[in-house]
């Protein structure tokens, strides 16, 4: 039997290398998509030989997913099975404190990426279905809104609500769409400034505040779990946990908190 096939976009570090990692030990063909060639060798340097194809990718690129997936479909035989829009960036401060820059890359990498992502990957999926899978990285800030979270949150619950419609709109093709719901997870994303304004890196924003940092390992053994099973969104960690229970059970005491949190991250 032919080995399955996974696409991973932002593969080249963080949760798409823990990805890549767990599914090539699982036995699959894993494709990577990322703007970093530095980081792409690094992830291929942890996998079995034979088992990772690597292109660079910059998902705000339409006509680049064409490109990437139609030769990652031929490295693989012809076949893609999951395509796991993973790459994205983080911001946070005062929308105040952003730059329009700032705005519109974070914006046409978390959003217009995944788009971009599920149009290409549609006809791949189709013909690999039923069984195969549209899976996106959303996130805990696409459960309820925070201070300095604006824009990101923006992205993610955007995120979640491509997953929600496609879930939907694919059904009939028999493709299942589903996303991940992480909170801070241990990556070198949570060691760079949230905005060009700050020079305080998120971890350290993070840890005195007493939030959870998950190991980049659970969320690999998420997307696994994901991609096999039934669930729309999983939760990734104690703290999208807690923010899935507040914002359902308790939206007045998270909104009270929320009002009177002091400065926002960033």
């Amino acid at each position: 039997m032919a080995r399955k096939a996974i696409f991973i976009t932002g593969g080249g570090s963080g949760i798409g290398r823990a990805a890549a990692r767990k599914f090539a030990a699982q036995g699959w063909f894993v494709g990577i998509g990322d703007i970093s060639d530095e980081g792409m060798a690094g992830t291929l340097a942890l996998l079995p030989p034979g088992s990772c194809w690597t292109t660079r990718l910059d998902v705000r690129d339409r006509a680049a997913w064409d490109a990437a997936l139609a030769a990652f479909a031929e490295a693989a035989g012809g076949k893609i099975d999951v395509v796991f829009n993973n790459a994205g960036i983080p911001i946070g401060g005062p929308i105040v404190d952003l730059s329009s820059e700032e705005v519109e890359r974070t914006l046409d990498i978390n959003l217009k990426g995944v788009i971009f992502g599920a149009q290409a990957a549609y006809p791949y999926l189709k013909a690999s279905a039923p069984g195969s899978c549209l899976l996106n990285t959303a996130s805990a800030a696409g459960i309820y809104g925070v201070p300095g979270g604006s824009v990101y949150s923006a992205t993610k619950f955007g995120v979640r609500s491509i997953t929600e419609s496609l879930d939907g709109e694919w059904a009939a093709d028999g493709i299942a769409v589903r996303d991940l719901m992480p909170g801070f997870i241990d990556t070198p994303l949570l060691d760079i400034a949230p905005n060009r304004k700050s020079n305080e890196a998120i971890r350290d924003r993070v840890i005195p505040s007493g939030l959870e940092i998950t190991p980049v390992e659970a969320v690999a053994d998420a997307a696994w779990s994901a991609v096999h099973g039934e669930k729309l969104h999983t939760l990734v960690g104690k703290t999208a946990t807690s923010a899935q229970f507040a914002a359902r059970w308790l939206p007045g005491l998270i909104r009270k908190r929320n009002r009177s949190s002091g400065r926002p991250l960033g």
